[in-house]
């Protein structure tokens, strides 16, 4: 926010809230990506309609560990608060007190390394806290780096190079990347996309994996 402040001055106050001028949504901490930030109150109220309705396209890459099977699929599972740990999500049940809100996520796998991590192209079709990282955990493929999602040391780290695992073990953030945002523009209704290169850390250690 300060940021954001910092580079539109006055032109962004007011727009949605004072404690979020311009934010129709966000990423995880530490999830790298392309984000909009509406610059007026038509905007913002154009845009938030459309996260409500999922009339937009989102397309994340992921590192994860391990190989999916099928290398191409969608993941549908509801997502709640954890039930011992609340700063966590986890796939629960749908009814009952309990119950959490459906969730679809869409993965392709793009490359596989040393048969062992894998990077994917993930689209949601919903919107919900952690989905990425809960439901990749949840089929058994947690995200590289993941500080809440990864409990311990995948196995499927054992068929990597050393240097490539110890690459792995020391990347210090979820290796998640929101790669891409397509939707109508709010007044003209042309379709806008936005492309955002994966960061230099990101890079270095697909790099690292490719060596």
């Amino acid at each position: 926010v300060n940021a954001l402040l910092g580079h539109a001055g006055e032109e962004l106050e007011g727009i949605g809230g004072e404690k979020r001028p311009g934010i129709v949504h966000r990423l995880d901490k530490d999830t790298s990506g392309v984000m909009v930030v509406a610059k007026s109150e038509r905007a913002h109220r154009a845009l938030s309609e459309a996260f409500a309705a999922r009339d937009l396209d989102r397309e994340y890459l992921a590192l994860v560990w391990g190989v999916p099977s099928p290398a191409a699929g969608e993941v549908e599972a509801a997502i709640g608060r954890h039930q011992l740990d609340r700063k966590r999500m986890a796939v629960v049940g749908r009814g009952g007190a309990k119950s959490g809100k459906a969730a679809l996520t869409r993965y392709r796998t793009e490359r596989v390394f040393h048969g062992g991590v894998s990077l994917l192209r993930c689209k949601l079709a919903t919107g919900r806290t952690h989905q990425i990282r809960v439901h990749l955990a949840h089929i058994g493929h947690p995200l590289v780096g993941d500080p809440v999602y990864l409990r311990r040391i995948p196995a499927a780290s054992r068929a990597l190079p050393e240097a490539a695992r110890q690459a792995l073990l020391a990347f210090p953030r979820q290796a998640l990347h929101a790669a891409s945002l397509e939707f109508h523009h709010p007044v003209t209704k042309d379709v806008l996309t936005f492309r955002s290169d994966p960061p230099k850390d990101l890079q270095a250690l697909l790099a690292a994996l490719s060596a």
